[in-house]
């Protein structure tokens, strides 16, 4: 039996639907959907490529041909490859025939990887071919990351958006996203999108003028391991007008409005906070693409950086879980501000 041999362990039908509920249920939903568009990729890939379905586990020679198509420029081929982008492309899999980023490629091969490991499968790219062709392919077309928002929301473009917001019921709902997604150390759009009014614990508001905020699980931590963030001052206050405002009482926190002016009970999707952010910028006269809502976790730290925040500061809200990733925002301030820029002058 190939699971058997693969691993040296048998296991039963029920025993490996548990296994694969554990995996289900032990994994952020957002990496579950990831997994679910890269394992669809990946499919379509190999029924154009072989005019096969998946194996399980996956031959060697199909790993290290979707790590050599995704390594190189395809405008010109015209041999197999070629043939699955293209088909790919027409699919709407892919977007052009150009060499996917590195980061790209890592992560359709680490969900290959986890459905291998969900099934109790050796995946195919520990071969040691496999694995060179990634690293060379890594190194060969390595490019400096694109940033997620092409500026970072600090305070000055924050207030310009906040200025924006009226008092209507959207409006309200609108400065209360965007002050809880940037002074509680810039939440991703994912988590706004899924706070739910009990996560809001309002029982120091009246006394002392803070909230704190209890995040079920985010990106980088699981679930019940997530420490309580404070809210305080005038985002404090946004979020508390907000829901006394649409009277939310349970449910999600963050809710489309209908034309009656009335909070749905569903909760607003990432796309919505995502739209809301653009709205609000454009409305306070950047241009189209100034920044996307990672702007606001962007937009925090470097704040706390211009403001002279220890970098472990802005971390404890931020919940950054690689003090590098935050120092990058930290040493581009540096950078600026420091004499030795100034010397010539």
């Amino acid at each position: 039996m190939k699971r058997a041999q693969a691993t040296g362990l048998h296991l039963s039908q029920v025993d490996e639907a548990a296994l694969t509920d554990l995996y289900l249920r032990g994994t952020p939903k957002n990496t579950l959907r990831a997994y679910e568009r890269d394992l669809l990729y990946i499919a379509a890939w190999k029924q154009a490529r072989f005019g096969a379905v998946l194996d399980w586990p996956e031959r060697a020679d199909v790993a290290l041909a979707f790590v050599l198509d995704h390594s190189r420029d395809l405008h010109d081929a015209h041999d197999d490859a070629g043939h699955a982008a293209r088909a790919l492309i027409a699919a709407g899999l892919r977007r052009r025939l150009s060499c996917p980023a590195p980061a790209t490629l890592d992560r359709r091969v680490a969900s290959w990887r986890a459905f291998h490991r969900m099934k109790n499968l050796t995946p195919p790219f520990d071969a040691p071919l496999v694995r060179q062709a990634l690293l060379r392919g890594r190194r060969a077309n390595a490019r400096p990351p694109a940033p997620k928002s092409a500026h970072p929301i600090t305070r000055s473009v924050l207030e310009a958006m906040l200025a924006t917001c009226d008092d209507s019921l959207r409006g309200m709902r609108d400065r209360a996203i965007l002050m809880l997604g940037w002074a509680s150390g810039g939440r991703r759009r994912s988590e706004l999108a899924g706070l739910r009014r009990a996560d809001v614990a309002l029982d120091d508001f009246a006394s002392q003028g803070r909230l704190w905020l209890r995040l079920t699980e985010t990106k980088t931590t699981g679930p019940g391991t997530t420490p309580p963030l404070v809210l305080k001052g005038r985002a404090a206050r946004a979020v508390v007008a907000w829901i006394d405002a649409g009277q939310i009482e349970d449910g999600a926190l963050f809710r489309p409005i209908s034309r009656a002016q009335v909070p749905l009970a569903r909760p607003l999707s990432g796309d919505g906070i995502y739209q809301i952010v653009k709205k609000r910028l454009e409305t306070a006269g950047f241009e189209p693409g100034f920044a996307t809502p990672h702007g606001l976790r962007s937009g925090f730290l470097t704040q706390a950086a211009v403001d002279g925040a220890p970098v472990q500061a802005a971390m404890r809200l931020s919940l950054h879980r690689s003090a590098a990733q935050a120092q990058r925002y930290y040493n581009d301030v540096e950078l600026v501000e420091n004499p030795a820029t100034d010397l010539l002058d």
